[in-house]
């Protein structure tokens, strides 16, 4: 049974996504514990923007904003080739590591140090290797809540988004749902982590939600744009791969058609329902 699964193209597709979706999760999650410039990532100083009453506003954006575009990319073309009950499946096994690895985060930090590593970075500048430890991946409860509660409802989002396009548009135009769910979706992304981690975590003001809120939404609206080429490549490389008429099929299938199962396993391919 495992031979032919691992001949069968759609098959090892899956897989192959479902492994960089919840690999790059967990690299944007924990990277995320450092905020960056984006101005001065092009040599530009910051923007100073006034949004909703709150005055010096630029783009600091965290470093998990780097690989999250890819999440996007990945469940549009899965929810395209695989459909929305495999999106979700990728989705809930990502949320599951996460957490899982939060939790190992939090039981690593209070196991007690050996006495000569606390002081071993001394050399490199680093007084405290516990406490260094401690500020990498011991990020605040509410953030971690924040962000695997905005990760879930985006993606569910997106998914349903993706969907409605799609039923008006078939086959073509990917870039249309694929871009239109994604900007949909990083809105509500964007303000749940703000309200969950910021408003009810740290009180912030409503206006300056509002207004973090709107920046991140400016940044994360743009590479979606961006990486539109990107979704169009990788569509057209996955026809290739699997060849036209199982592409056409595999289509069909994620949006819940009946379609002729095929002989090399393509009945076993995650689909709509």
């Amino acid at each position: 049974m495992i031979n032919r699964f691992l001949k069968d193209r759609p098959s090892k597709l899956f897989l192959g996504f479902t492994a960089f979706f919840v690999a790059n999760a967990l690299i944007a999650e924990c990277i995320g514990g450092k905020i960056f410039s984006l101005e001065k990532v092009f040599g530009f100083q910051p923007a100073n923007l006034t949004l909703f009453g709150e005055s010096g506003l630029s783009f600091t954006l965290t470093c998990g904003v780097l690989l999250w575009p890819l999440e996007f990319v990945i469940t549009d073309i899965v929810n395209e080739f695989f459909g929305p009950k495999a999106v979700r499946r990728i989705s809930y096994t990502a949320i599951g590591l996460i957490a899982y690895a939060f939790i190992m985060f939090y039981l690593s930090i209070h196991i007690p140090a050996a006495d000569f590593w606390i002081g071993s970075g001394k050399a490199k500048g680093i007084d405290n290797m516990q406490n260094a430890f401690n500020g990498i991946f011991g990020q605040g409860m509410w953030i971690i809540i924040g962000s695997l509660v905005a990760f879930l409802f985006s993606q569910l989002v997106d998914v349903y988004v993706f969907q409605k396009i799609k039923k008006r548009t078939g086959d073509k135009m990917i870039w249309l749902r694929a871009t239109g769910s994604t900007l949909v979706s990083q809105l509500v992304d964007s303000y749940i982590v703000l309200i969950i981690a910021f408003k009810i975590g740290n009180n912030w003001a409503w206006s300056l939600v509002l207004a973090i809120g709107v920046m991140n939404y400016i940044y994360k609206s743009v590479v979606a744009i961006i990486m539109t080429p990107v979704i169009i490549y990788v569509e057209k490389w996955i026809e290739r791969y699997v060849g036209k008429e199982t592409a056409h099929k595999m289509r069909l299938s994620a949006m819940g058609q009946e379609v002729e199962a095929q002989e090399d396993g393509f009945e076993n391919i995650p689909t709509a329902g």
